[in-house]
């Protein structure tokens, strides 16, 4: 199995790789009753828009945030597919000028969606600048410098704007305040990864059975993003090492290969829960610290690997720092110690 390499670091990354973009497009839903999950989040679309085409007019603007890989562009493309209107997408680290923004906007006819992803990133210039456009549907060009300058309104056409963020609180309130809807796509539930597998293994034509469906599900750390990765790598192995079907035995073979555990773990994440047990007794210990004992980058310890760890429960966050639970010590191979047992 050696020579089959997987580098497991990539695969449980729920953040997009270019490797993926292809892929996840064929395989994105393209209306709110193919997407799976998120029931509450659909349902409150869905009437948010009816509502807006029953009076002919575009939706408001709309922001989504949530971890990355839970289907905030995917929505984002089915709410224009359903408005039958254009998508123009950038992001906020894009947007480097008002020139930048400006352009975009004077460009976009009525009824058009702007999705900007990264929204969080933009720069104060260009978040204040995009206030009168998203209330008032103008654009004030400031002409001149000093007491000479004078400022030029621009009549926009009447367009929505739908802002992704992995980080809202990062938004300045008066940005927040100014979308009509915001929703908070949450994690999936292992029922609903499994029929995202389901119905991506159909669009594949790939032969799957329900074990190792199953088995992909529960460590796909219920992001859809991720149990696409790991459908397609399970899927690469069953070719080359097998006849193509995906079965238990196959999937177990190759889940083993990338090293991810019964959770969904990977190296990083084990090595993580790690630092913090057998380092510095199980915590509390600071971000910083386990970026440094781990070899990772800050945000990536913060905004990719411990969002999964709290969500299941491996770790807690105290105002002294991290702390590793009993079921981080337990699924290690470690006995919890009795003074933590009491804490926790």
């Amino acid at each position: 199995m050696d020579e089959f390499n997987i580098n497991p670091d990539r695969v449980t990354d729920p953040q997009e790789h270019q490797e993926d973009h292809v892929f996840d497009l064929s395989l994105r839903p393209k209306n709110l009753n193919e997407f799976v999950g998120q029931q509450k989040i659909k349902e409150n679309l869905d009437i948010f828009m009816q509502a807006a085409k029953g009076r002919r007019e575009p939706i408001e603007h709309v922001l989504l945030y949530g971890n990355p890989g839970l289907g905030k562009t995917t929505l984002a493309h089915i709410i224009a597919r359903e408005m039958d209107a254009d998508i123009k997408i950038t992001s906020g680290p894009a947007l480097e000028r008002v020139g930048d923004l400006a352009a975009i906007l004077t460009n976009l006819e009525q009824g058009d969606i702007l999705f900007i992803d990264e929204i969080h990133r933009m720069n104060k210039a260009i978040e204040e600048v995009l206030y009168p456009a998203m209330e008032d549907y103008a654009l004030d060009i400031i002409i001149g410098k000093g007491p000479s300058a004078r400022t030029l309104r621009l009549d926009l056409q009447r367009f929505t704007i739908i802002g992704a963020t992995t980080k809202v609180s990062l938004l300045s309130s008066p940005l927040r305040d100014r979308f009509g809807a915001t929703h908070h796509l949450n994690y999936y539930e292992p029922e609903d990864i499994e029929k995202i597998i389901e119905r991506n293994a159909k669009i594949l034509n790939l032969e799957i059975d329900e074990e190792a469906k199953s088995k992909i599900a529960s460590r796909a750390r219920r992001t859809p993003r991720v149990a696409n990765r790991l459908l397609k790598r399970v899927r690469d192995f069953a070719e080359v090492k097998g006849d193509g079907t995906i079965n238990n035995k196959t999937t177990e073979d190759a889940l083993a290969l990338m090293d991810i555990d019964p959770h969904g773990l990977d190296e990083i994440d084990r090595r993580i829960l790690s630092v913090i047990i057998e380092k510095f007794n199980g915590g509390p210990v600071g971000l910083t610290t386990i970026a440094a004992a781990t070899g990772e980058e800050i945000a990536t310890v913060e905004d990719i690997y411990e969002p999964y760890l709290l969500q299941e429960g491996f770790i807690q966050r105290t105002p002294r720092g991290r702390i590793a639970t009993e079921n981080a010590y337990r699924h290690l191979g470690f006995e919890p110690p009795e003074k933590q047992n009491k804490l926790l």
